[in-house]
């Protein structure tokens, strides 16, 4: 794992350092208080792993304007705006390792900076000049958006189906990675194979993502995962580790899990029981498995296009996602 980021980072460090500084140069609030709350998420240890996948699909499709590493901070404004929401919808705690900014700042303030941000990524994407850009976007934001509400609706339902969560993530975070990747090839004036191509490869990247995530909920790691241990539990979110185990559990084991689920406040040693259970009955390798095979269907989207470092490292990215915390 650390060989295959340290590989990854050779390649794309001077990009990232030029994303930084594009994130710092573009946020333009004119007050002070938009900048604290903001800056609190912004610049706590995100990987800015999307305006990266933004700016190497542009250039593998051969873009040589200038506007990649400020259009790529739309997506990290757009991102950081969804956790500012979600943290506090959610009732969470820790963000990145760091005390939520609705518990600093207050839930009004909190959800005010979160659209500043949504509004600022699609001031950004008007800079493109296209109309086509400007509408992935604004489709984009109306797909999180919808994703959230239908998370909420089904929160603590134990009968939520593994093709509903799959319709839950794709709205939550493939169609952020899906947009990423496609809109670069537009920005580029790339043929429609190549955008359709990187639509796919950012599709299928960002649904092996999620699913790696709710993975690593089940790590009794606070301190690499940055959230609460068991947060998504907490919160009524049921992930598909815990969906494909409840369909595989003699009933007794079943009955147990429902119980832990069901209580918010499950102690440390029950959070424990149910991972055992979730191994016991396959829901961490079945997950694993899943995501792994929409790595492969991301890598095999980027089969057009001829061999290069750039193509490489988005290969590298795609593998990276899986083992980044296991």
């Amino acid at each position: 794992m650390t060989d295959l980021r340290h590989k990854i980072m050779a390649v794309v460090e001077n990009d990232l350092e030029e994303i930084e500084q594009a994130l710092l140069e573009n946020l333009k609030p004119q007050l002070e208080l938009v900048s604290d709350v903001a800056r609190h998420i912004l610049f706590s240890g995100g990987k800015r792993l999307r305006p990266l996948l933004m700016v190497l699909s542009a250039k593998i499709c051969g873009y040589t304007g200038d506007y990649d590493k400020t259009f790529s901070t739309a997506f990290e404004y757009l991102h950081t705006a969804t956790l500012l929401h979600d943290d506090l919808v959610d009732g969470a705690t820790l963000r990145r390792g760091k005390a939520v900014a609705h518990s600093k700042w207050g839930n009004s303030i909190t959800v005010l900076v979160g659209d500043f941000l949504l509004a600022r990524a699609l001031s950004i994407a008007a800079g493109t000049g296209s109309v086509q850009v400007i509408k992935i976007l604004s489709e984009l934001t109306e797909n999180m958006s919808q994703g959230e509400v239908h998370q909420l609706m089904r929160r603590g339902d134990i009968g939520l189906s593994e093709s509903e969560y799959l319709e839950v993530i794709t709205r939550k975070t493939a169609v952020l990675f899906q947009a990423a990747c496609r809109v670069s090839a537009i920005l580029a004036s790339a043929p429609a194979e190549k955008e359709i191509a990187l639509s796919d490869f950012g599709y299928n990247l960002g649904i092996a993502f999620q699913m790696a995530d709710d993975l690593f909920d089940y790590t009794l790691d606070t301190d690499s995962f940055g959230k609460e241990v068991g947060a998504d539990l907490r919160e009524g979110k049921l992930t598909l580790p815990v969906i494909y185990a409840l369909q595989q559990a003699e009933s007794q084991d079943r009955e147990q899990m429902i119980r832990i689920i069901k209580n918010k406040d499950f102690s440390l040693q029950e959070f424990e029981q149910l991972i055992e259970l979730l191994k016991k009955y396959g829901g961490l390798a079945y997950t694993e498995a899943k995501a792994g095979g929409f790595i492969n269907r991301a890598k095999e989207a980027l089969s057009i296009f001829k061999r290069s470092q750039t193509k490489e490292t988005l290969q590298n990215i795609a593998d990276y996602v899986l083992v980044r915390r296991i």
